[in-house]
């Protein structure tokens, strides 16, 4: 009896404990609402599976319980249960996965108008590029990085001779404009991650993978490495500055495009 209460205690403190839990997710601040109603219907779920499970468990435990005279009955298989147990678990199944595959179709088909960013992660900080005044970020390639072109951009496309470098800095970005992250690294493997606008991915080296989101509130949001990558992967923290599209012209207006005439010869 004593477990049987246990277990029930169990079901419903877990149940309580995540209605009443004081730790949430930061308040949004991009279009991946998506993402949040995703996350709570699999969460929903999961949680009615556990709870039906622990009490059915509780139920056992009482139910079975040892009797004298109760002799136990042996039965090593059951078709019909099997049969029962594979169709429930099947639909449990598809019923977490069907909202993530249309969330994961959005998340991928990136707007026309989206403006490319680079978002190169080295352990460990955060650097960024942005296009300058002709709106195209220029060719990149790891072959190229040394310590006068650290994100490696071709000198040889007209595209980047006006390329915005911000290295180790923020990286400004305009409201309610839609924007398509290109994640680089140029040693181990790092992941870009900023909580408030729900947008995370892989930084792998010798790839280039994207994510894309609109930022839909103006403000300050810290951007994380959420992959350890080494001793100073705590301290690889960086910075995202939302602002009014005026605000961020005026930014983008002050900011130098790398200069190439000072920039070594690439090899070839």
């Amino acid at each position: 009896m004593a477990v049987a209460l246990i277990l029930v205690l169990v079901a419903v403190g877990s149940v309580v404990f995540h209605l009443l839990s004081p730790w949430w997710w930061t308040p949004i601040a991009s279009n991946w609402a998506y993402i949040d109603t995703t996350i709570i219907m699999t969460f929903w779920i999961a949680g009615a599976v556990f709870v039906a499970v622990v009490l059915f468990m509780a139920y056992c435990v009482y139910r079975f319980r040892y009797q004298p005279g109760r002799q136990a009955h042996y039965e090593p298989e059951s078709k019909r249960l099997e049969l029962w147990l594979t169709i429930v678990t099947g639909v449990g199944v598809a019923a977490m996965l069907t909202p993530g595959l249309f969330v994961w179709r959005q998340f991928i088909t990136v707007p026309q108008d989206a403006t490319d960013v680079e978002v190169v992660g080295q352990q460990w900080q955060w650097s960024f590029r942005l296009p300058g005044p002709d709106g195209r970020l220029g060719a990149s390639d790891a072959r190229l990085i040394s310590p006068d072109n650290p994100l490696g951009i071709s000198r040889e496309d007209p595209a980047g001779q006006d390329d915005v470098v911000i290295e180790g800095g923020e990286l400004h970005l305009p409201i309610g404009k839609p924007i398509k992250a290109l994640l680089r690294s140029v040693d181990v493997i790092h992941d870009f991650y900023v909580p408030e606008m729900r947008a995370k991915m892989d930084l792998v080296p010798g790839q280039v993978s994207y994510i894309w989101f609109t930022p839909t509130r103006t403000g300050t949001f810290e951007i994380l490495c959420a992959e350890l990558c080494g001793v100073g992967h705590p301290q690889m923290r960086g910075t995202v500055v939302v602002q009014e599209q005026s605000d961020y012209q005026a930014w983008l207006q002050g900011q130098e495009p790398r200069d190439f005439a000072r920039a070594a010869p690439e090899a070839r």
